[in-house]
């Protein structure tokens, strides 16, 4: 029989002025995606993820420490916790990215990953930190990630996470895929200009280079009082063949759901041989200083 999966991914716009304080836009946020999962577990999605740092702003436009309010323990805050509750009550498996304290100081950009069951399984932290025009001063906030690139075992299959920069890096994307992977999600908040152009290329590439789904999540329109690009939406599912089998518009909220076969996965790599035919004893110059 088919392994059939329905996945959600959710693309949601800023409901609160930043204007309103920290605490309130953060609230408005967890309050807005609660209900989105409510109605993603009503069209039947069976796992969901939700866009990078998806109860707040995207704050790294500018550099200033009340920022770092939004900061939770994972997977003992309380927005994780509520997430258990939430994946329980609608037997959801549900990818979680957040903004990570580790120690005091010390910061993460994370996504938790959380069964239908309830409980969590793990998190992924974000490998590479940008830090760069017109607004992405991720080095003020975040620590690269310390982790890996693991997968978890869920109840609907293999599930790897990416956080948006890192899918410019296919060493990583190669990495999920020897570490089993057969859904890789990756939330992302990424404005116009030559990443719009990046974004149908690269992760429908990690699709086929590695031949698992692969489920691209971005945060849709303009975020006062910043305004440094066009967050343009465009949330979309690929196989493993490369082909787009869902998407969303550029211009506001939306949940993209999409049926995957899983059993697909062996069909293309019986047809391309690539984890056969790798060379990884020949790929000493990747990994030199």
């Amino acid at each position: 029989m088919p392994r059939n999966v329905r996945g959600a991914l959710i693309q949601a716009t800023l409901c609160e002025p930043v204007t309103s304080g920290v605490e309130k836009v953060k609230q408005a946020m967890i309050d807005k995606h609660v209900e989105l999962l409510a109605q993603a577990a009503d069209k039947g999605a069976e796992v969901v993820c939700m866009q990078e740092l998806f109860y707040g702003p995207y704050f790294c436009a500018e550099q200033d420490p009340k920022w770092y309010e939004l900061t939770e323990r994972v997977p003992d805050g309380p927005t994780t916790k509520l997430m258990q509750e939430l994946a329980k009550k609608h037997q959801l498996v549900i990818v979680v990215p957040m903004y990570e304290e580790d120690l005091t100081g010390v910061y993460y950009n994370t996504a938790s990953v959380i069964d239908s069951t309830g409980e969590y399984l793990g998190k992924f932290r974000k490998m590479h930190i940008p830090h760069c025009n017109p607004g992405f001063w991720e080095k003020f906030y975040f620590r690269p990630g310390n982790l890996g690139y693991p997968v978890f075992e869920t109840k609907v299959g293999r599930v790897g996470v990416y956080i948006c920069y890192d899918r410019h890096f296919p060493e990583g994307a190669r990495c999920l895929g020897l570490n089993g992977a057969e859904i890789v999600f990756n939330p992302s908040a990424t404005v116009a200009g030559l990443s719009e152009y990046l974004w149908k290329i690269e992760q429908p590439a990690h699709a086929v280079a590695n031949q698992y789904f692969v489920g691209a999540i971005n945060r849709p329109g303009f975020e006062e009082p910043w305004r440094i690009g066009e967050f343009y939406g465009q949330s979309y599912f690929c196989d493993p063949r490369g082909q787009f089998i869902a998407q969303a518009d550029r211009s506001g909220d939306a949940i993209v759901i999409a049926d995957m076969d899983l059993d697909q996965i062996r069909e293309v790599r019986n047809t391309w041989q690539f984890f056969r035919d790798r060379r990884p004893d020949s790929y000493d110059e990747i990994v030199a200083g």
